[in-house]
């Protein structure tokens, strides 16, 4: 399992919007879910610092991601740009492969 790990900080007032687009309903999880290696993407809110999300996006492995990059890239641009104005900042923390001693399960 391949693990991208992003955190952002949401402008006050936009995190109801946030949240819809980067839901697992959202604009992110509709478009990751056009790749069929894609597994699920997890939400997390801060529960100590007001407006910090971050995002896990799982997928089968770091050549699907690396697939759906290249193949999915306008769609991801603009995507991003459209959602822009949601956040104050964000910041890619990692990409992380997950340990042979974990079990796979989600």
């Amino acid at each position: 399992m391949f693990v991208v790990l992003w955190e952002f900080e949401v402008k006050p007032g936009s995190e109801s919007a946030f949240e819809r687009v980067y839901g697992r309903q959202g604009g992110w999880v509709r478009l990751f879910r056009s790749e069929a290696h894609y597994r699920m993407t997890h939400l997390l809110r801060d529960t100590s610092r007001p407006g910090i999300y971050c995002t896990l996006d799982f997928w089968d492995s770091e050549t699907a991601y690396e697939k759906f990059q290249s193949t999915q890239r306008p769609a991801y641009q603009a995507l991003d740009q459209a959602a822009q104005g949601l956040t104050l900042r964000e910041r890619h923390l990692g990409s992380f492969l997950q340990s042979e001693t974990e079990s796979p399960t989600p």
